[in-house]
């Protein structure tokens, strides 16, 4: 589900930066029918950053990246896949 989450990501994220509505409104469509699909079970962290619409921090976790922790980081400096 990692792999169909991240795909949805790109298409959203690349929509954004190229101004195309139809692959924005594809993206989140997209996104939003995981996020809303009870049989899915994401990462609590990544569930976290898609009920946030935080897109490009759960692109950046998907790719093991550190995640600058947000308002809600808890204290934490950088959020990990770990």
């Amino acid at each position: 589900m990692e792999s169909e989450v991240k795909a949805a990501l790109i298409t959203l994220l690349d929509g954004i930066k190229a101004t195309d509505a139809s692959a924005v409104s594809r993206g989140m469509a997209r996104l939003d029918e995981i996020v809303a699909d009870p049989g899915v079970r994401l990462h609590p962290q990544l569930a976290h950053f898609l009920q946030n619409r935080s897109y490009a921090k759960a692109l950046a976790w998907l790719g093991g990246d550190s995640v600058p922790a947000g308002r809600c980081g808890g204290g934490a400096t950088h959020i990990s896949r770990g």
